[in-house]
C-alpha cells in the first residue's frame, strides 16, 4: 500500500481515505521528504515547522 500525505498537516498515512490528526479529505500520494519527530516539545525542527506532535510528516506535498 502507498503511503499518503495530508495536503492541510503534512502527517503521512497508509490506511484510510481521511487523515488521523486533522481529519481532512484532502491528500496526495505525492510528497518529498519525510521527517519523524520523537520528542516535538525538543525537537528544534519541529519549532520551525510548527509541528506540535508526534509522528511522520511530509516536508512538502503537491
Amino acid at each position: 500500500m502507498k503511503s499518503k500525505a495530508c495536503r492541510l498537516c503534512n502527517t503521512i498515512y497508509e490506511n484510510g481515505e481521511k487523515c488521523p490528526k486533522c481529519g481532512s479529505k484532502e491528500f496526495t500520494d505525492s510528497f518529498k521528504g519525510r521527517i519523524v519527530i520523537i520528542n516535538p516539545e525538543k525537537s528544534e525542527i519541529a519549532k520551525k515547522i510548527n509541528i506540535k506532535d508526534k509522528g511522520n510528516f511530509a516536508i512538502k506535498t503537491r
